[in-house]
């Protein structure tokens, strides 16, 4: 929490739900938490406060913050909103698949894991959530990942 900075943006929580496996596998991150913040560092803290809805699944399972630096307020919804939109797509298309019969959710997921498989790009291969925040945020320098419980 100390990395986190006292400045203006848009932060992303996200749960781990499936490990590396090897050196060339990946990890996968499930979003489920979008804001924006006037103050980073202290909306951060907030989560962890006693009437926060996210303090108990924070304290019970390993969690990531990504954010994003943006003084503009514009720019700060934009991104919000984009992400946000994002993701609700994302929750749409996981709610379709699993309420589909067991062939069809087979199929559906090897469409879903072909988009996600990553491509090659300027900067070395990314997943399609990686380019969309990419556009999203367009030349905006992303922090590193941090665990939230740190």
């Amino acid at each position: 929490m100390l990395l986190v900075p006292s400045q203006p943006g848009v932060f992303a929580l996200a749960e781990e739900v499936v490990q590396a496996a090897g050196p060339q596998s990946r990890r996968m991150l499930a979003v489920f938490e979008v804001a924006e913040a006037d103050d980073l560092s202290r909306a951060m803290s907030r989560l962890f406060a006693a009437g926060s809805p996210w303090r108990e699944k924070l304290a019970q399972t390993r969690c990531y913050v990504r954010y994003a630096i943006a003084p503009s307020i514009a720019d700060r919804r934009t991104a919000a909103t984009a992400l946000k939109n994002w993701l609700s797509t994302q929750r749409e298309v996981a709610s379709q698949i699993f309420e589909q019969k067991p062939a069809v959710v087979a199929e559906a997921k090897a469409v879903l894991t072909m988009a996600a498989v990553a491509e090659p790009q300027a900067g070395g291969l990314k997943t399609v959530a990686e380019r969309a925040v990419d556009r999203v945020t367009h030349g905006v320098k992303l922090s590193k990942a941090v665990s939230a419980g740190s």
